[in-house]
């Protein structure tokens, strides 16, 4: 019986190229304020506070009505790129940067 050869075994960062976002609405960090807000930075360094209050409280909150829950709101976290609250609500991070870019203070509504 001839030898088999071994195969040599490949890692994922062997194979595939590591992957960096490069789009300058990911989010890089968050931190929940009060009175349901968010500072928010952004890949490209833009920052500032969004206020969700009127969308957390609205009747048509829909999903989001779960973060009227201060407690709720206060573990929002970010996940590739984006706004992330745990049980998988999160919101669109191009929006917020839209709003925020669009701003004189840097703050806005949502």
């Amino acid at each position: 019986m001839r030898p088999q050869p071994v195969a040599e075994e490949n890692s994922a960062a062997d194979v595939a190229p590591s992957i960096r976002p490069v789009m300058p609405w990911r989010v890089v960090s968050v931190e929940a304020l009060r009175g349901y807000r968010l500072r928010v930075r952004f890949l490209d360094g833009l920052e500032g506070v969004v206020d969700m209050s009127e969308l957390v409280s609205s009747q048509n909150a829909g999903v989001f009505a779960a973060l009227v829950d201060s407690e709720a709101f206060n573990r929002a976290f970010v996940e590739l790129g984006a706004v992330c609250w745990p049980g998988g609500l999160d919101i669109a991070p191009d929006a917020i940067y839209a709003e925020i870019k669009a701003s004189d203070r840097r703050e806005c509504a949502l």
